[in-house]
C-alpha cells in the first residue's frame, strides 16, 4: 500500500549578500568562537555534572504516543526552528517537555480556564492533527512549512481555522503560552544556546565583575553579526502580537535561528 510522503524538507536561510542558502552551522549566533563549557572548571561540582548532563543526555520519550510525537515534533520545529544548526547539535525541545510532562512537573497552580497540562497538550496535538486533515487530508508533519505555519498562526492569532470543537476545551491564548514557554524554556536551558547568544552559564561561584557600560568579560568573545534572509516558505518576518494584535514587519536576522 502506498504512503503518504512526510512534508518537503525545509529550504533554508539565505545570505542577505549573495542570496545563496546558508549552510547549517555548528554554533549560529552572535558569538562565534564562544563556547559556555569552556567555563567549567570555574563552576563547581554539582553545578558542572547538571551543565553536562544536558549535553550528554538523551531523554527516552515516555508520555507522547509516536502519533503525538510525529504532530507535536512538526509543530515545535516551527516555533523555534534549528535548520540553521548542524543536525548534531540541535536541540531536543521535544524531549524535554516529554519528561517534564511524564513525571507531571507543574508550576504549583493552574488556571480555572486549562486542563492540566498533560491533558492540555494531548487536546492541542489531536487539534493540530485535526485541522491539517480538515483542510488539507493529510497528517499535520506531511504539510508543507508554509501550510504548517499558517495553522500554527491561527493559534498564535487566537483563531483556529478548524478543529473548534477540540480547541474550545481549553483556553487557546493560554494553551499557547504554555507551548511556547515550554519551546523556549528547554532551548535556553541548554550549553549550545548560551553559545548562540553568549552567555557564560552559570555565575557561581566566580560570579561577574564588569557590570556597567556593558564591558565584556575577559572570557567573553567579541559580538559578530549573524545576517540572514527567511526562507521564502517561511512566516518568519511576520511578526504577530499575541492573539488580537496588529501584525508589522521585523527586520532580518534579528535572532541566532530563524
Amino acid at each position: 500500500m502506498a504512503t503518504k510522503p512526510d512534508a518537503p524538507p525545509p529550504q533554508m536561510p539565505t545570505d542577505p549578500a549573495t542570496g545563496r542558502p546558508l549552510p547549517p552551522r555548528e554554533q549560529p549566533g552572535y558569538y562565534p568562537g564562544f563556547s559556555t563549557l569552556e567555563q567549567q572548571n570555574y563552576w563547581d561540582a554539582a553545578t558542572r555534572k547538571l551543565v553536562l548532563d544536558r549535553v550528554a543526555r538523551t531523554l527516552p520519550i515516555r508520555f507522547f504516543t509516536p502519533e503525538e510525537v510525529r504532530t507535536l515534533a512538526a509543530v515545535v520545529n516551527r516555533i523555534l526552528p534549528q535548520e540553521d544548526r548542524a543536525p548534531a547539535r540541535r536541540i531536543d525541545i521535544l524531549g524535554v517537555i516529554d519528561n517534564r510532562l511524564f513525571e507531571n512537573r507543574i508550576d504549583g497552580y493552574r488556571y480555572i480556564d486549562m486542563p492540566p497540562d498533560q491533558e492540555a497538550y494531548r487536546i492541542g496535538i489531536r487539534a493540530f492533527e485535526q485541522m491539517a486533515r480538515t483542510l488539507f487530508q493529510r497528517s499535520f508533519h506531511e504539510l508543507a512549512i508554509i501550510d504548517q505555519e499558517r495553522l500554527i498562526e491561527s493559534i498564535h492569532d487566537a483563531k483556529p481555522m478548524a478543529a473548534q470543537e477540540d480547541w474550545s476545551k481549553l483556553n487557546i491564548e493560554r494553551f499557547w503560552g504554555l507551548l511556547v514557554s515550554d519551546c523556549c524554556g528547554a532551548y535556553y536551558a541548554h550549553p549550545w544556546a548560551w553559545d548562540e547568544i553568549g552567555f557564560g552559564g552559570p555565575a557561581y561561584p566566580r560570579g561577574y565583575m564588569r557590570l556597567e557600560d556593558g564591558e565584556a568579560e575577559p572570557w567573553e568573545v567579541e559580538e559578530s553579526r549573524y545576517g540572514w534572509n527567511a526562507p521564502s516558505d517561511t512566516l518568519s518576518d511576520d511578526e504577530r502580537l499575541h492573539g488580537s494584535g496588529q501584525q508589522h514587519q521585523t527586520h532580518h536576522g534579528t535572532g541566532g535561528t530563524h
